[in-house]
């Protein structure tokens, strides 16, 4: 099979719909490509689980919000896998079952360079193109912060890039040449990226209160961890507040808190739109350690409460927060009231932590990125 011969260059991307920051990180490159370079590229988005695994493969996406709830096992599977030789060993067993779909794959997706944003398809996808005689670049874009699992470390990947100085380190010691790392940062979408701007203007437009500093409760887009108990346990507190939760699309949750009594102003939304804005009017942000709500979490400039993380995966987020002094770990209510006094009480405080979070920004990640692939397509000889 040759390459395909088109006017404009084809990109293949490649995601799965494990979790949201998969697809959200692929979407945020497209909308940069489409950006920087208007008109020049044409793509493709594989979801290759739903789309192209065998069962019980394709079953990934539906089971995944259930699977990563059960926490010790999920931490035995992230933990026990997080190997290169044992993820080897695993792909050269599945190899036989998987390798009819992937042809289909690469044969229904001819492209003229691959952009995976998921850990598990990338050395199966570089063994199928290899047999296949397809040479052409193969890219990941890391969507984890730190906690990076041994299987995005592909050895014959033409690059990788990855969001963090800590996720580098994985890298090196996952034995990937530093010839072909980047460290740029985790791609989100150009409408988080735009300044903070005046707060009280964003308030006034959203109806929120323009008195009391505004606390956005988050949970992702499904709305995960206890959420709810932690809402409602910070309203019997009574703080000086006012509270914005978002249930994403556990729309179960969100019936359960409208029917909540509150003590302060507050303010409650299902999936929604417009969470950059909600941040840039947001004085702080209490949120589960996934990736993408971090790193628009340190766009927006907002202090960090993070009290929920899936085990394996984003404890690294935790350390990363913590460490670099943009936020708190507080998986016990106790310690969420505790540290939103104390940032309620004492402003200097929470807007130190605050500056802290914006330093760490990278704004400029999905444009980054985009111009690194497009120069595969300048470079002599890619």
């Amino acid at each position: 099979m040759s390459q395909p011969n088109r006017q404009k260059p084809r990109i293949l991307f490649l995601f799965a719909d494990t979790g949201g920051g998969h697809r959200s990180a692929a979407e945020a490159i497209i909308e940069a490509l489409n950006l920087e370079f208007p008109d020049r590229f044409q793509f493709d988005m594989v979801d290759f689980f739903h789309d192209y695994a065998p069962p019980p493969l394709n079953l990934a996406g539906p089971t995944y919000p259930a699977m990563s709830k059960m926490t010790t096992m999920w931490e035995w599977m992230f933990k026990g896998s997080d190997d290169p030789d044992f993820m080897r060993a695993i792909y050269a067993v599945i190899w036989p079952y998987i390798r009819p779909k992937l042809y289909k794959l690469i044969k229904d997706h001819p492209c003229d360079l691959v952009v995976s944003v998921h850990p598990l398809i990338n050395s199966p996808m570089l063994r199928g193109l290899k047999r296949k005689k397809i040479n052409i670049p193969y890219i990941i874009v890391i969507t984890d912060l730190v906690s990076t699992h041994a299987a995005w470390f592909a050895k014959d990947a033409s690059l990788i890039i990855v969001p963090t100085k800590q996720a580098r380190i994985r890298a090196r010691l996952a034995g990937i040449d530093s010839k072909k790392l980047l460290t740029i940062g985790l791609p989100v979408a150009d409408r988080f990226c735009a300044p903070i701007g005046n707060r009280d203007k964003l308030r006034e437009k959203l109806g929120w209160s323009t008195q009391l500093p505004i606390v956005l409760l988050v949970g992702g887009g499904e709305g995960m961890g206890p959420l709810d108990k932690v809402a409602i346990q910070i309203d019997n507190a009574k703080l000086p507040c006012s509270l914005v939760v978002v249930t994403g699309r556990n729309k179960r949750m969100k019936t359960r808190l409208e029917k909540h009594q509150w003590n302060q102003p507050t303010f409650i939304y299902g999936f929604v739109n417009e969470m950059p804005t909600f941040m840039r009017a947001a004085d702080i942000i209490i949120t589960k350690a996934g990736p993408g709500s971090i790193s628009e979490a340190f766009i927006a400039g907002l202090p960090i409460i993070l009290y929920h993380r899936i085990p394996g995966q984003e404890e690294g987020n935790v350390t990363y927060v913590v460490d670099e002094g943009a936020g708190v770990w507080a998986p016990r209510v106790e310690d969420i009231i505790a540290t939103l006094r104390l940032w309620l009480e004492d402003p200097k405080q929470r807007k130190l932590v605050a500056k802290i979070s914006l330093s760490l920004a990278r704004p400029h990640a999905s444009r980054e990125i985009a111009q690194v692939i497009a120069r595969f397509f300048t470079t002599p000889n890619s």
